[in-house]
């Protein structure tokens, strides 16, 4: 599979999402880019409001993040902006959110595990399975996921060069059970469990019930305690 080429891609659109969004209040304009972006993919030629046609690259700014997320927050939220930053930077938050847990201790970096920038080769490619993995889980936590949100995630997903193998795997991530203990088991040090669960903050509302209760169950599955659970949430609104 290609996943760390993907999710590296996701990034940096995140990391414009997160410029163009300024993580203000008031957010994106989600469900019109994403109705956008569906008649475009469906063969019309929608025009904007100043007569120019749609740039499928520039919607949402987080590319194939915005659309994971973004018709759920458009339809709940009138579109609140999503985390960019705590995906843009996840290894180096997170690495710093352990850090302030311990106050600046660098003890035990060894046994804590490797930031997902430092990865290479075989490493980075089974983070980034984990990584998007939890985005996914994330995404769907509340239930809305519809047959067009999941065409059109796959569409911006093989857009951004998804081989035959991780499209497979993606569909397969769609059908799989809610399971905050299994996914917790694909986190093979420490810091895998603090970036997992810093990119799921990043994609969730954390006022939506169903939502606060799988950021918990998945809190729990992966061990980590209230103070680092509380440390990595603020890492991921930019504290």
């Amino acid at each position: 599979m290609n996943a760390s080429r993907i999710l590296e891609q996701i990034m940096k659109q995140a990391g414009s999402g997160r410029q163009g969004s300024g993580q203000s209040g008031g957010g994106l304009d989600v469900q019109g880019m994403v109705d956008s972006l569906s008649s475009q993919l469906g063969g019309g030629a929608r025009k904007s409001g100043q007569g120019s046609g749609v740039d499928v690259k520039s919607l949402l700014g987080g590319g194939a993040l915005g659309l994971l997320v973004g018709s759920k927050r458009g339809r709940k939220l009138g579109g609140k902006a999503i985390k960019y930053g705590a995906i843009a930077g996840v290894g180096m938050l997170a690495w710093k959110a352990w850090q302030n847990s311990r106050g600046g201790d660098q003890a035990d970096t060894v046994r804590e595990g490797h930031a997902m920038e430092q990865l290479q080769g075989d490493a980075r490619e089974q983070r980034s399975l984990e990584l998007l993995q939890a985005v996914i889980m994330a995404a769907r936590a509340d239930g809305h996921i519809d047959d067009r949100e999941r065409a059109l995630i796959t569409e911006q997903i093989d857009g951004l060069g998804a081989d035959a193998e991780l499209h497979g795997w993606v569909q397969r991530q769609f059908e799989a059970p809610l399971d905050a203990e299994a996914l917790a088991r694909q986190a093979d040090s420490p810091q895998a469990a603090r970036e997992m669960y810093l990119v799921s903050v990043a994609v969730v509302d954390d006022q939506n019930p169903m939502e606060r209760a799988w950021l918990d169950q998945l809190g729990g599955a992966l061990g980590l305690d209230d103070g680092m659970r509380q440390e990595l949430e603020r890492q991921a609104l930019g504290g």
